[in-house]
């Protein structure tokens, strides 16, 4: 049994002028919180984000997707081990799907919900009928339904989760046999100091028409803001673990993936238009026994928008951890921090004595995750 432990990443990131995660009208999603208007990212774009940037560092089959087009990627792998044309294989296909109780979308092949599941898993559904495909193919719709009944499709999707599904869960409204709880929760990232909705006035000039007319051959506005954010995730490794049907190894692998992907991920909003990929200033992992405790508490006052808001930023949280612990009597299990700041230099020099106090001396970031792994693993088989 796996003892109860909770991972808290911490990151503070500053991203340039950009529009990471739109609103319904199509500029940077907001919120108020101490009382001033901040930058936001919503927690679902950067776990969109974070799982996308995972699965692109794992196998082909142990990747997971989310699709109403479930139907169409089954027949499409029964077709390929079979030799089947697509007709007799996408009806194959639905029949077999019908036992998960999905329903129907509203386009053709689809499914109402998108569901989240493993590649090994739907390759799993189409091995049970490879080697009885063409007999199946020869059967009127009501002997193809009732053969098909006695395969265990809704076992193949509850059981062998790919990590993916372990970390994010899978909720279908009305089928609970289907959903996993989640292992991971992500908040909606907030800028720690006020922010102003921008907009970036642009033209398009027609090539081919440059010479007889002048004016523009478009012209537009794009929302922007820019922003120093704090960004928060927790795991909960127990969860993990019992997703991964127990495999502590798989689990341990998950939570430094996991660790990885949220830390170099980003989401697209208008990437072309802001190039706005950058690194984190500040990641920290702390491990606690008793529950998550995210430290955007830091930030209800906000900061004052002057040079270094990066620095102070993870002044702020570091203060906040060290003062928290002190408050509330409790002392980690573990914590580690990667970050750029430097003792040398006297504009951060306090920023790094007061990281060094909450989280030890800093580490470079792959030695962050190994540290982690290095520690879970000890708790794990050591729980007491």
């Amino acid at each position: 049994m796996t003892s109860r432990l909770y991972i808290d990443v911490h990151i503070v990131q500053t991203v340039p002028p950009a529009n990471l995660n739109r609103d319904d009208q199509g500029n940077p999603k907001e919120a108020v919180y101490g009382g001033v208007r901040r930058s936001r990212v919503s927690s679902q774009a950067w776990k969109r984000a974070t799982r996308i940037h995972f699965d692109a560092q794992a196998p082909e089959q142990d990747r997971a997707t989310r699709t109403k087009r479930i139907t169409a990627e089954l027949a499409e792998r029964i077709a390929r081990n079979t030799g089947l044309d697509k007709a007799p294989a996408t009806r194959i296909a639905a029949t077999l799907l019908e036992q998960l109780g999905l329903s129907a979308g509203k386009k053709v092949g689809e499914t109402a919900y998108l569901l989240f599941y493993g590649n090994a898993q739907l390759d799993t559904v189409a091995d049970l009928v490879t080697d009885r495909a063409t007999e199946l193919a020869a059967l009127d719709d009501k002997a193809l339904s009732e053969t098909l009944k006695a395969i265990p499709v809704a076992e193949k999707f509850t059981t062998g989760h790919p990590m993916g599904v372990a970390l994010f869960g899978r909720m279908v409204a009305n089928i609970p046999a289907l959903n996993v709880d989640a292992s991971v929760q992500v908040a909606h990232a907030l800028s720690t100091h006020e922010t102003q909705l921008e907009f970036d006035y642009f033209t398009a000039v027609d090539d081919e028409n440059e010479k007889e007319e002048t004016g523009a051959g478009m012209i537009g506005t794009i929302g922007f803001n820019s922003a120093t954010l704090y960004r928060y995730a927790a795991l909960g490794l127990e969860q993990l673990t019992a997703n991964l049907g127990g495999d502590t190894g798989a689990a341990l692998d998950a939570v430094g993936s996991f660790v990885d992907s949220f830390a170099r991920s980003a989401p697209t909003g208008y990437q072309n238009s802001f190039a706005h990929r950058t690194r984190p200033s500040l990641v920290a992992v702390v491990v606690r026994q008793d529950q998550p405790v995210n430290l955007v508490s830091a930030f209800e006052e906000p900061l004052p928008t002057e040079a270094g808001v990066a620095a102070a930023s993870a002044r702020r949280l570091a203060e906040e951890h060290t003062t928290a612990c002190r408050m509330w009597g409790d002392t980690p299990l573990y914590s580690a921090a990667s970050h750029t700041f430097t003792p040398g230099d006297l504009r951060t020099k306090d920023t790094t004595e007061a990281l060094t106090q909450a989280f030890g001396e800093p580490v470079a970031f792959p030695q962050l995750i190994s540290g982690l792994r290095a520690r879970l693993a000890t708790s794990m088989e050591d729980p007491a």
